[in-house]
């Protein structure tokens, strides 16, 4: 499994609003220089974080983004699913994926449960606040 540029960015921007939450609205201009991430590749991660209910906007003079939820309420996992759409190691264990026709003989099928409950488990048990408090000051963190 690899993160993919999209799901690693939208962590760097989220860290990046929630340490400068009593800021208010933050544009993006700002946060794409301090991420040094192209402000246009931006706008399409915020656009699905927007649409996840993760962060609000508001246009105009005095306009930007910030999250809209509490540091704690949001999970890690569940915006890398957003991103990501899945982190299953393989397609059968998927949400929604069609049953598999092998599974009833699947000499891999339970190392391949076993993997996808690690992955789930673990990236659901970050919040954005477990990387706030774990990250270094300023921008010179690595996700």
């Amino acid at each position: 499994m690899l993160i993919s540029t999209k799901g690693r960015y939208a962590l760097r921007v989220l860290v990046d609003m929630a340490e400068r939450q009593a800021e208010g609205y933050i544009p993006l201009k700002e946060i794409a220089e301090r991420q040094e991430i192209s402000e246009k590749y931006l706008e399409s991660i915020v656009k699905e974080l927007v649409k996840n209910e993760v962060v609000t906007g508001v246009r105009g003079k005095g306009g930007g983004y910030r999250l809209r939820k509490t540091p704690e309420q949001i999970n890690v996992g569940e915006v890398l699913r957003y991103m990501e759409g899945s982190l299953s190691p393989v397609a059968c264990l998927e949400d929604g994926a069609a049953p598999c026709e092998r599974s009833a003989r699947c000499r891999t099928l339970e190392f391949w449960h076993g993997l996808d409950e690690a992955i789930r488990s673990y990236t659901s048990g970050y919040t954005l606040a477990d990387l706030v408090q774990t990250g270094q000051p300023g921008n010179d963190y690595v996700i």
